[in-house]
């Protein structure tokens, strides 16, 4: 963690997690990605400085209120701007249509998936808006998907605690750590689908 990003989160507890959250969710660049955020929270609990359940709390409505603007702001000007894109606007048009492609053919599993992927969760809000599925659907699913996102990743901080001095001098290998987090996350969630999917067949069956 850069020492002037630690020095703001020390000092302004919750408050800093939810700036850093809610920033870069409606797409401003942050100077390290909300999931370390969240890690090093996590950590910060762990030594008794944070409380999780005002953590999670700030988590949770930092990325409902990021995710819920740029589905917004997509659903209602999204052409106009994608036409007229600022260069600092960090959204990539080509990542855009490739997730667009992969929703049209998915459907909303893709909006789960997407917005508990690292690095493409403020895409898939975007893509949300474009696709115009109306905020009735969306922000259920932004809501459970911030909670889900937030309750792993700071919990994987608590536990990654103890280990932290290692942790900390191998930073770069935290990416593995993501990874590993959100495959875990992913299959847990798919298999909850399939199983509930599998159930909605068995009782409809004559």
């Amino acid at each position: 963690m850069p020492h002037e990003l630690v020095i703001f989160i020390l000092k302004y507890g919750y408050l800093a997690i939810f700036i850093l959250v809610f920033t870069q969710e409606v797409g401003l660049p942050n100077p390290i990605p909300n999931e370390f955020v969240l890690i090093f929270s996590g950590y910060l609990i762990f030594l008794g400085l944070l409380k999780l359940p005002l953590m999670i709390l700030a988590a949770v409505l930092a990325d409902f209120a990021g995710a819920s603007i740029l589905h917004t702001v997509f659903y209602f000007s999204g052409g106009y701007i994608l036409k007229h894109k600022p260069r600092w606007l960090p959204i990539s048009v080509k990542a855009i249509d490739n997730r667009k492609m992969r929703v049209s053919r998915n459907g909303l599993l893709s909006i789960y998936i997407g917005r508990l992927t690292p690095f493409i969760r403020g895409y898939t809000s975007v893509i949300a808006g474009l696709l115009q599925i109306r905020s009735i659907v969306f922000l259920p699913v932004a809501m459970i998907t911030a909670s889900i996102w937030a309750t792993v990743y700071v919990s994987a901080g608590i536990l990654l605690g103890p280990f932290w001095n290692r942790i900390n001098l191998n930073i770069y290998n935290m990416k593995y750590i993501m990874m590993i987090i959100f495959t875990t996350v992913l299959l847990a969630f798919i298999t909850c689908v399939m199983v509930r999917r599998y159930r909605a067949v068995k009782i409809n069956k004559p």
